[in-house]
């Protein structure tokens, strides 16, 4: 046996096997989950439609808990409250967006030898009904792709479907957990995405312009960061930099991070970019440069230079059109979209928050220093006195 673990040819081979073995364990997670969720959803259906149709009461939910729990005690996920969630589930996504393109059977759950097969005979889930298959004409393909859990949080926090289905595409190709897509909703980024202000219309091909202006946000939440009151763009520069993981999960998919204080050399004279990435799908650079100030039309001409700079030196004959993105403390909007008009140039311009205010109403409801301190001297008098 240890001649065998030794033996590079072995080792190699048991390498390849453990690869495959994990990706078929990945694949049948997959599986399992869709399976799972086209089976929430049929439980969905029935449940809206039978509470609709009949006359059962409020206790419809306990009871059906209850007898589906004492059928299937293996099974976990019919408990009152998952079944109020999953009939929501089917209530929030139906009829969002047709997709009939397959039949209809295809669509209904595999459940011929999976962990759903008994629930599913004891719903009745029949893919040659003619109502089963007009209803699933109507479910939006993507929503199987994510964990149960993932859905629950999102029709907690979302207002709308559309909005649900903005994050579980970023979900399925960023492939979030559970955390990443918390701080995503906190973060607003259904909200900020596509909001900067550019002039991609009129500088690059329509696809690659569309994508371009969908990618950048406004604004972007730097709300990782501990900063000085009175900082200068050098030390956010480094901030974001030392925090690079959760910089470009707040800059979003497909940014890859190339350098900071990036050298470019122009005639006689060196210039340095305060930031450079390389977006993947794009397929081309991206200059970004901070301003810990109010945006001045000004900042673009920098701007518009390091794009020409890095289109001329770094661009290889297969990347896109290099783009800028210009990241300031405030902007005007209108000046904004002036400044931009005739730039040659691909930019964009967005605003950064390094925290984000709380509503007016949860503080006015938080005791202000003040009262923490009286209360606190309060409580040293009693302490005092005793």
């Amino acid at each position: 046996m240890g001649r065998l673990a030794s033996n590079r040819e072995y080792a190699e081979w048991l390498t390849d096997l453990k690869l495959k073995i994990r990706r078929n364990q990945v694949k049948a997670a997959v599986q399992v989950n869709e399976t799972l969720l086209r089976l929430y959803w049929e439980m969905g259906r029935e449940i809206n439609e039978r509470q609709k149709e009949s006359q059962w009461g409020s206790g419809f939910l306990a009871q059906l808990s209850k007898d589906l729990m004492a059928e299937f005690p293996d099974m976990k996920g019919f408990s009152r409250s998952n079944l109020q969630h999953i009939r929501s589930f089917y209530a929030f996504y139906v009829g969002v967006k047709p997709i009939c393109e397959q039949a209809a059977h295809k669509l209904v759950p595999d459940v011929s030898n999976g962990i759903c097969e008994q629930a599913a005979r004891k719903l009745e889930i029949v893919a040659n009904d003619d109502t089963t298959s007009n209803i699933i004409c109507s479910i939006p393909e993507e929503i199987f792709r994510i964990p149960w859990w993932h859905h629950i949080i999102l029709m907690r926090k979302c207002k709308t479907p559309q909005e649900a289905l903005f994050y579980v595409h970023k979900t399925i190709e960023g492939n979030w957990s559970r955390s990443v897509l918390l701080n995503m909703l906190d973060t607003g980024l259904y909200e900020a995405n596509g909001q900067a202000i550019t002039n991609f219309s009129s500088t690059l091909p329509v696809p690659q312009g569309e994508l371009a202006r969908e990618t950048l946000k406004d604004p972007y939440v730097f709300d990782f960061l501990t900063m000085r009151e009175s900082y200068n763009e050098r030390e956010l520069e480094n901030a974001l930099t030392d925090n690079i993981t959760r910089f470009l999960l707040e800059l979003g998919t497909g940014f890859a991070y190339v350098g900071k204080q990036v050298r470019i050399q122009v005639g006689e004279e060196e210039f340095f970019l305060d930031l450079l990435f390389y977006h993947l799908k794009l397929r081309c650079f991206v200059v970004v440069e901070l301003k810990t100030v109010k945006f001045e039309p000004s900042q673009l001409g920098q701007l518009g230079f390091y794009v020409t700079a890095v289109n001329e030196q770094l661009r290889h004959p297969s990347d896109n059109e290099t783009i800028g993105l210009l990241i300031c403390k405030t902007k005007d909007k209108v000046v904004a979209e002036y400044a931009l008009k005739n730039a040659a140039q691909p930019l964009g311009i967005s605003e950064y928050q390094l925290s984000r205010l709380l509503p007016d109403e949860i503080k006015s409801s938080l005791p202000t220093i003040e009262e923490i301190e009286a209360e606190l001297e309060e409580k040293q008098d009693n302490i005092e006195k005793r």
